[in-house]
């Protein structure tokens, strides 16, 4: 076994590789960006080596300073994580040629299954059934003569980035160019493929876990379906779809899959499931790294994942057979990602204020997070997973429901509260899932209108920060609780906005701590936590901040309007397409902004001029920061 281990990552999956290593008396050596000096895995590991600015190009990117890193601490091995260099064939020959044990599969593997045009015709010629498709130079011709709807993916990568569901064809040209971007952006190669849709399809994985002595075993499936944007959301294992003879087949096909490629430790193999018949599926691609689910295939097998890659690389057969594998009990995770469903999702950012985190009695939490860290826009937006475990399904689902109301996030809006609400839909607690269901039902599941008792509790918490103290003297004129000389007090009101400007009195009783506030509205008492201008329950947060009409009026935010294009989230600029006096029609595509690996293209609200136009490609932007003015054809001509 090793001595030392160099944990080429970040955030959650990094806290996770290094808590193995010290449980199996490993020496860990975290990197780290300038981003991440006061990191939790930097914290946590043995050792810390600084790698870079913050950029991922210039740090968790750069192979030069990652071997260096290691020749630097003494590591003899490398554990990739996910994502950054995870699947990333030259970086597995680079570290065989530094005399660095690559904890994954052999570079000849990963370049094979990372083409998927090659591991589809590759596995196809195992006997594996693959979904019909073409790929790049002919890419528009195959999807046209496949027909609507086409899905376009990155021959490169995983992870649904770049991925587009095209349904127009008329689209077909701009939704190409758009996934071109996204995979040069993400993988630095922007060749295609497209492949026939299936709709409603469920998304089922198996885990296979090989040793370098022909040995490879499968451990069953997890049930992806769950999802948003082609990312997943929730997992779980085992599938509530596959019966034993369906599982068997499909453990073959996964198994047949990685003797193909002379696979090498973890890897997933993902197929499609049409239409919820489990006895027709289609392989879509292999992992080839450890997968961001594999907690809920640890909690039914009771195999340590990591353990098993460290064991593998180190030379170890495996000592089990494929019949000596048993799924027990039930396991689902959820993804915290920081993003605000309220806003369609779009990445969200802030420094965590309060942080408490669901442990013990089958909840696990693996993550990345502690008070203080800074959440931007530069690395990938998932923070950390919440993962529950019972005898069956119906309880599992219990307990994740009770530790996602229990996971607060202050500082940073996260997605918990939604992951909580999709838990709770009759399809989802039925087992009846799709890939399209979260799409069809998100209206639905979305906290859009703030509640009343939320503004009650930012009035508290306010008012309490203003009551006199008994360490000073007091001014009681300043005092806001409708003190006067003689007479009636005067009800106390607040200009408070959590999206639109709102005017408030408190009209109910409140009980404020450095933590909490209790309110009680018409007889009913509603618990928050709190930090600063935050408060949170059973999830959800709000940010409620204080507004100024005056200071507004004399800033731009109060001209923002229909004419002004604002920033969706705090980003980086990476195309402009018009410049100041282009006419432009309604709805047309002007620039892209892009945060947390996803685009958001932002579209002229109505026909016009462009009369301001305030970044350029490359540009930083905080969100809400206004990039253009489009004035109206009428205001164009005075």
């Amino acid at each position: 076994m090793f001595d030392t281990v160099l944990v080429a990552n970040r955030g959650e999956i990094a806290v996770r590789v290094i808590r193995t290593l010290r449980s199996m008396g490993v020496r860990s050596v975290a990197v780290f960006s300038d981003a991440d000096a006061d990191a939790r895995h930097v914290r946590e590991a043995d050792t810390a080596v600084r790698i870079g600015p913050a950029p991922a190009s210039e740090s968790y990117l750069s192979v030069e300073r990652l071997l260096e890193a290691a020749a630097r601490t003494g590591a003899q091995a490398v554990h990739p994580g996910y994502g950054f260099l995870a699947e990333n064939a030259a970086f597995a020959r680079a570290c065989a040629d530094a005399g660095l044990v690559f904890i994954g599969p052999p570079a000849d593997a990963i370049a094979l299954m990372g083409d998927k045009i090659r591991a589809k015709e590759t596995v196809e010629a195992a006997g594996v059934p693959v979904v019909p498709g073409g790929r790049d130079p002919e890419l528009a011709e195959a999807a046209r003569a496949l027909g609507a709807p086409v899905l376009l993916k990155p021959s490169a990568g995983g992870g649904g980035k770049g991925m587009r569901l095209v349904r127009d064809l008329d689209l077909l040209d701009d939704e190409i160019a758009a996934a071109r971007r996204e995979a040069r952006t993400s993988f630095g190669d922007d060749t295609l493929l497209v492949e026939r849709w299936v709709d409603r399809p469920r998304h089922i994985e198996i885990q296979v876990l090989a040793d370098g002595h022909g040995n490879v075993v499968h451990l069953g499936e997890r049930e992806c379906s769950l999802q948003r944007r082609h990312q997943k959301i929730i997992e779980e294992a085992p599938s509530v779809l596959l019966d034993e003879k369906t599982r068997a087949a499909m453990g073959e096909a996964a198994v047949q899959a990685a003797r193909s490629c002379g696979y090498r430790g973890a890897g997933t193999v993902e197929f499609i499931v049409p239409g919820g018949d489990p006895s027709s599926y289609y392989f879509m691609e292999m992992n080839t790294r450890l997968q961001v689910e594999h907690p809920v295939t640890e909690l039914i097998t009771g195999l340590d994942l990591v353990e098993w890659q460290l064991r593998v690389a180190a030379g170890e057969p495996l000592p089990y057979e494929q019949d000596d594998i048993t799924l027990t009990g039930h396991a689902i995770e959820a993804r915290i990602c920081a993003e605000d469903p309220s806003r369609g999702f779009l990445p969200s950012g802030g420094t965590v204020l309060r942080l408490s985190e669901p442990q013990g009695d089958g909840v696990r939490t693996d993550s990345g997070l502690s008070e203080g860290t800074e959440v931007g826009s530069l690395y990938d937006p998932m923070l950390s997973k919440v993962i529950a475990y019972g005898p069956d399904r119906a309880t599992a689902i219990r307990k994740l429901r009770a530790a996602l109301a229990g996971t607060v996030t202050l500082g940073v809006q996260t997605n918990a509260g939604f992951l909580r609400r999709l838990l709770g839909h009759p399809a989802v607690v039925a087992g009846e899932l799709d890939t399209g269901l979260v799409e069809r039902e998100v209206a639905g599941l979305v906290a859009v209108d703030v509640p009343e008792e939320v503004y009650e509790a930012a009035a508290a918490v306010r008012l309490d920060a203003l009551r006199p103290r008994g360490d000073g003297w007091t001014d009681p004129f300043s005092v806001p609780s409708g003190w006067r000389l003689g007479g009636t007090p005067k009800p106390v009101g607040f200009h408070l906005r959590v999206q639109d400007p709102v005017e408030y009195a408190p009209r109910g009783t409140a009980t404020v701590t450095e933590d909490r506030v209790c309110v009680t509205l018409d007889g009913v008492r509603h618990t928050f936590h709190r930090a600063a201008d935050w408060v949170g329950r059973d999830g959800d947060a709000w940010h409620v901040r204080d507004h100024d009409p005056v200071a507004a009026s004399l800033t731009g935010s109060a001209h923002a309007g229909a004419d002004s294009l604002t920033a969706p989230m705090p980003g980086t600029v990476t195309v402009v397409k018009v410049a100041v006096g282009d006419e432009v029609t309604a709805g047309q595509s002007l620039l892209v902004v892009e945060a947390m690996k996803m685009e958001h293209v932002i579209s002229a609200p109505h026909a016009g001029t462009v009369a301001e136009l305030d970044v350029a490609p490359g540009s930083t932007v905080a969100m809400d920061q206004v990039l253009a003015v489009i004035a109206p054809h009428e205001e164009a001509t005075e």
